[in-house]
C-alpha cells in the first residue's frame, strides 16, 4: 500500500512538471477595454439654472427671481408653458394649484422651507413661504426672503404665470 502511494505521488510530481508555466505577476493584466482613451464627460457646473434662461414665473402680475431645478419636470413644464395656474392657500404655509396635466416626476421625501418650488403628485405646483416635509419633485427656489414670500403668498389666493 505504501509503495502505491509512492507511485501516485511521483505521478503526479512529473504530471504538475508537465503543465504550461504561467508567470505570476502582481499587477492586474491590461485588456484592450482598458487600454482604449476615455474622455471624461464634463459635470454640470451648476444642479440649478438661472430663470432667465429658461423659464419666468409672475406671482399675479409680478415676476419673481427664480433658480430653477435642472430636471425633466421642470423641461416638461417648459413645454406646456406660457400657462397660467390658479393657486390656492392650503395650510397656512403653501400656494398650490393644478397644472392641467401630470408631467413626469421624481418624487422623494423632501424638506421644504419658504421659497422652494415643487411638483405635487406629478399634477400639481406648490409654493411655498412656510415649511413641510413631503415627498415632492423639486423644480426649483423664488429667490425672495421669507418676509415677501408670505406677502405674496399669505394673504389668499393666487394665480402664477409660468413663461
Amino acid at each position: 500500500m505504501r509503495k502505491l502511494a509512492i507511485l501516485m505521488a511521483s505521478i503526479l510530481l512529473v504530471l504538475s512538471g508537465c503543465t504550461a508555466q504561467k508567470s505570476i505577476s502582481t499587477e492586474p493584466q491590461t485588456t484592450s477595454s482598458q487600454t482604449e482613451s476615455v474622455i471624461p464627460v464634463e459635470p454640470s457646473d451648476e444642479k440649478t439654472q438661472k430663470a432667465e434662461d429658461t423659464m419666468r414665473l409672475l406671482i399675479g402680475e409680478t415676476e419673481v427671481p427664480v433658480t430653477w431645478e435642472n430636471n425633466v419636470s421642470v423641461e416638461a413644464l417648459k413645454e406646456l408653458s406660457p400657462v397660467t395656474i390658479q393657486m390656492s392657500m392650503y395650510g397656512g404655509f403653501e400656494q398650490v394649484g393644478p397644472i392641467g396635466q401630470s408631467i413626469v416626476r421624481n418624487d422623494v421625501q423632501t424638506e421644504t422651507s419658504y421659497g422652494d418650488i415643487v411638483l405635487y403628485s406629478g399634477n400639481q405646483i406648490v409654493i411655498f413661504y412656510g415649511s413641510n416635509s413631503w415627498a415632492y419633485t423639486r423644480l426649483g427656489h423664488v429667490d425672495l426672503s421669507q418676509q415677501e414670500m408670505r406677502e405674496m403668498l399669505g394673504s389668499g389666493d393666487v394665480a402664477i404665470t409660468l413663461e
